[in-house]
């Protein structure tokens, strides 16, 4: 488009506005459209929700008895995180979480994916408990059911006690899996009668190879691959004990199950073959976790593929692991790998992803919206599931402030609408997608890249802590009000 052609469109809505007339930008808050009478949408009782996690915004870190954890020490090696910003203050949410359960409440949102910060309920991780970290979790989950929000807990979201870092080499010991289980059945006796849903562990895939294999994250270390195989393995023993933890002191009806970010494999092309490539994929490029938690054993392509430097373990181990999951919670943003079918190795090949592939504007994040349709498709298909629930998709943005002090996020939005869409296809086939947590609620601290990073549907002035509804707020607003994408 040439800039002619835009300073014409400008001009149009200045002389709209100059005559009266609502602006396509004025418009951008009207209120939600009703419910469709088509029949093409979401399953009625389909959660809509959102998610946060507690280091990304609680702050408070040294408050009312909190302990330190791993990324309390990473986030002070110099040049770790990008803009040298730490999670000490983030959104000051440890004292503004009414203001921000209202928030949630103003999106008519009906679930709230939230995680206990596991040192400021146990400072070191074990022994004694934290009465003033537990309170505050009773008090949030008061506020949130007070707004009339289903709450959904992660039990692990990475802010792993530094006692355990330093006493037991963090998930490299058995003994941290151990310890997590006795955390998880305190959290679980004490919550339960409240929260009905649980998560275990966010991501083991994230924060074992990057936190322990290639050192971007907390801890920082730069291990082995046996050894990095073998915290894998134990982080999936740690999922199983928490399962069990969950089981034995919850509340019953309690349920509960992971929340991964699978590796998200696709056909390249929409072919049996391809499709049957894509479906062998998923399977195998999550052999060392989700697979091992769902069918209860590794693999042989994988234990082929690792071969001296695959984990060691007992069948009362994986007997643990496999113990029977309510649900499935995926974290899909972007494939990973799109594949055809191969008459070579495990019958898949994954194929290179060009430069030019289109990305938001986080490099890694590639915008692939069928993600979000083949792969709880194949998911439920692989490890016959009948609940999986999205435990996080969104992305970050640019998300200027223009003169009029609103974020105009059509970036944002257009991701969204697209993977929705790929989504609302999927539970229209029958995919057994239950609900959908749109990460984030609000702009946090976003791990090695501080502040500058910002997924929220609100932006936050990290010097006033203001917080305002982006575009994108309204537009989620509109989807729940609809049951449905809006295509």
């Amino acid at each position: 488009m040439s800039d002619k052609v835009s300073r014409r469109q400008f001009a149009k809505i200045a002389g709209l506005s100059a005559a009266g007339i609502a602006s396509p930008l004025e418009m951008a808050d009207a209120k939600p459209a009703a419910a469709p009478r088509s029949a093409s949408a979401f399953p009625t009782g389909f959660v809509w929700g959102t998610a946060t996690s507690s280091y990304q915004i609680e702050g408070a870190v040294n408050e009312d008895g909190r302990g330190a954890s791993i990324w309390d020490k990473f986030v002070r090696i110099p040049g770790k995180i990008e803009d040298g910003t730490t999670g000490d203050r983030a959104n000051e949410h440890y004292h503004r979480y009414k203001d921000d359960i209202a928030l949630i409440r103003d999106l008519d949102c009906k679930a709230y994916r939230f995680s206990v910060a596991w040192p400021r309920v146990f400072p070191d991780g074990d022994g004694k408990p934290n009465p003033k970290g537990l309170d505050f979790y009773n008090r949030l989950v008061d506020e949130i059911l007070k707004n009339g929000i289903e709450p959904w807990l992660t039990l692990y979201h990475w802010d792993l006690p530094q006692s355990l870092q330093d006493r037991f080499g963090g998930w490299r010991s058995t003994e941290t899996c151990k310890i997590f289980g006795d955390y998880a059945a305190y959290v679980a006796e004490h919550l339960t009668d409240r929260v009905k849903n649980v998560f275990t562990l966010n991501e083991s895939g994230r924060f074992v190879y990057f936190g322990y294999g290639i050192g971007i994250d907390a801890p920082g270390l730069t291990l082995p691959r046996a050894e990095v195989n073998q915290i894998r393995h134990n982080s999936a023993l740690a999922h199983g004990l928490a399962v069990q933890a969950v089981r034995a002191h919850g509340r019953r009806g309690t349920k509960v199950g992971p929340a991964e970010n699978i590796d998200a494999c696709a056909p390249a092309i929409d072919t049996p073959e391809n499709v049957r490539a894509a479906e062998i994929a998923l399977r195998e490029m999550n052999a060392g976790y989700l697979n091992v938690i769902m069918e209860g054993r590794y693999t042989d392509a994988f234990l082929q593929f690792a071969g001296r430097d695959a984990p060691k373990y007992t069948d009362a181990e994986l007997k643990i692991i496999s113990s029977p999951v309510d649900f499935l919670g995926l974290n899909i943003y972007a494939p990973q790998n799109y594949v055809v079918a191969s008459d070579q190795g495990a019958g898949f090949m994954p194929l290179p992803i060009p430069k030019s592939f289109p990305h938001m504007n986080s490099d890694w994040l590639r915008v692939g919206p069928e993600t979000l349709y083949w792969v709880p498709k194949l998911a439920a298909k692989i490890w016959k599931t009948d609940a999986i629930y999205i435990s996080e998709n969104g992305t970050s943005g640019e998300d200027n402030v223009t003169p009029d002090g609103k974020i105009y996020d059509t970036d944002r939005i257009m991701y969204l609408r697209n993977y929705l869409a790929q989504l609302q296809r999927a539970t229209e086939e029958g995919v057994p997608v239950r609900g959908y947590f749109l990460w984030s609620l609000m702009d946090n601290f976003e791990w090695v890249f501080g502040l500058g990073k910002r997924f929220g549907l609100y932006h936050v002035n990290f010097d006033t802590q203001v917080r305002t509804p982006k575009l994108s707020a309204s537009f989620y607003r509109n989807v729940i009000a609809k049951n449905a994408a809006g295509v």
